[in-house]
């Protein structure tokens, strides 16, 4: 066998070893897909490192609250660390436990919650007249109604990331 016929396998070979580990699972990393429910027409489609926030802001129709919802990604998933009802006086809302905030929801009135720790995978927002829905990650803001209308749905999916989305 002569150099050049050796050399050739052996990028051959690089390319398939480059190629099988840029399919692999990207550990500390998260990506975000947001997508227009019912097309699947993509809207957002993002790799966060872990840590790393999203932010959703809307309007609660029922109490006229304006609403904050922290997450965090990790580990392919989207963990939720802080929601927040604000106080329409500008107040600091009272401080509840994460226990506390099913019932809060319901019910109403300004609070603020961290330490949830609750994963998402999958979410699916219905977009209303009056919720305004908007996420922010990074630079980025998507508004929701003006991306699919008035009684659409915007479906956010998180998942392992494999290298090849992280790098191109």
């Amino acid at each position: 066998m002569n150099a050049k016929t050796a050399l050739s396998g052996l990028i051959f070979f690089l390319l398939i070893g480059l190629g099988v580990l840029s399919q692999a699972p990207a550990a500390g990393y998260t990506r975000l897909d947001l997508t227009q429910a019912g097309t699947g027409k993509t809207i957002l489609s993002i790799v966060l490192r872990d840590g790393e926030q999203s932010v959703l802001t809307w309007r609660n129709s029922l109490f006229g609250l304006d609403v904050t919802e922290v997450f965090q990604a990790e580990a392919g998933m989207l963990i939720l660390d802080q929601v927040t009802f604000a106080d329409p006086r500008g107040l600091p809302p009272p401080t509840v436990s994460p226990a506390d905030v099913a019932d809060l929801y319901q019910t109403g009135g300004p609070f603020s919650a961290r330490g949830f720790g609750k994963p998402f995978r999958r979410v699916t927002y219905r977009v209303s007249e009056i919720g305004d829905p908007k996420m922010r990650i990074r630079d980025r803001v998507v508004a929701f109604k003006q991306e699919v209308g008035f009684g659409g749905g915007v479906v956010l999916t998180a998942a392992t990331p494999q290298w090849h989305e992280i790098f191109f």
